[in-house]
């Protein structure tokens, strides 16, 4: 397929996300005060949309707790900057095994594995514009740990979202998800035209190569909307090929902690840095009013 450049292109924040980088830098926002501010900020400098996760106050350690999203998702909602939000659905399906003789039982440390409804409870109460649907299974990072996400589960967990009038964001870490995100569509599960992120570079996922991103890219249909970003030092050569590629682009400190070598980073540097790249590819940075246009949302009061 060739190349169509995106000349209006909307950035999304990933603001602080579940991995353990809440030590590795002091601005990863822990508190849902910290989250929410870092959230607004990164609005400030371009972002219409921003990508949420909650953490412990404490310890920094992911959380599911509904208090912290609805006071995030409250204090976001109140800002003086218009912001598109969009809450994980991401936590609740995580398993880790026991070593290779005896992988059962689970190990309780790091196994959190809910059910449907408890894995969008958040979503119903807070009633974001979007939350995220990690559209399949995966070995993820660790060498024990597997991203659960049956098609049953997502079955259940996209109906609910659809019903609620929350659009999926389609987390795809593979070409395969893609096949399923499509048979979801087919099946009436979601909605078409469908909302995609391409997550590039998680190890086991799809490799952080421009082969592989083609491949994801040429696998979402043509009126479906898509982003994309990598992680680390190759989030911002992402932002430029997911513009030229013809999609939106994606960054915040759930995928790098890194401005410059050396230098750690806040969300709102890495969102201006965004835009700076791409304008000067002559593309127009986006507002959350046209991606609500663009995606049929419908902005939401603060939850009660």
């Amino acid at each position: 397929m060739p190349l169509t450049m995106n000349n209006e292109v909307f950035i999304t924040c990933a603001v602080t996300g579940s991995g353990g980088t809440q030590d590795r830098s002091p601005h990863v926002p822990r508190s849902p005060k910290e989250i929410a501010t870092s959230a607004i900020a990164a609005a400030k400098a371009g972002a219409a949309v921003v990508h949420c996760h909650v953490r412990d106050p404490e310890t920094g350690a992911p959380s599911r707790k509904l208090e912290y999203y609805r006071e995030v998702t409250d204090r976001i909602r109140d800002a003086d900057v218009d912001i598109v939000l969009n809450l994980t659905a991401g936590m609740g399906g995580d398993m880790v095994f026991g070593d290779t003789e005896n992988p059962l039982p689970l190990k309780q440390e790091g196994t959190d594995m809910i059910g449907a409804a408890a894995r969008v409870a958040h979503v119903a109460e807070c009633l974001p514009e979007i939350c995220t649907l990690d559209c399949g299974t995966m070995n993820f990072a660790e060498a024990d740990y597997v991203m659960t996400n049956t098609p049953g589960m997502l079955t259940a967990m996209g109906r609910m979202m659809t019903e609620l009038g929350v659009k999926p964001e389609i987390e795809a870490f593979d070409t395969g998800h893609l096949w399923y995100a499509k048979q979801l569509v087919a099946d009436g599960v979601l909605d078409a035209p469908a909302l995609v992120q391409l997550c590039m570079g998680v190890p086991w996922g799809a490799p952080n190569d421009l082969n592989t991103f083609m491949a994801m890219v040429n696998n979402v249909p043509q009126d479906w909307t898509f982003s994309a970003f990598s992680l680390g030092r190759n989030q911002m050569a992402y932002v430029a090929a997911a513009v030229l590629a013809g999609g939106h682009v994606r960054v915040g400190l759930e995928d790098n902690l890194w401005l410059d070598k050396g230098v750690l980073a806040e969300n709102w540097q890495l969102v201006e840095r965004a835009g700076t790249i791409i304008e000067n590819m002559g593309a127009r940075v986006i507002g959350a009013a046209e991606v609500r246009e663009k995606l049929g949302l419908v902005k939401r009061a603060p939850c009660s």
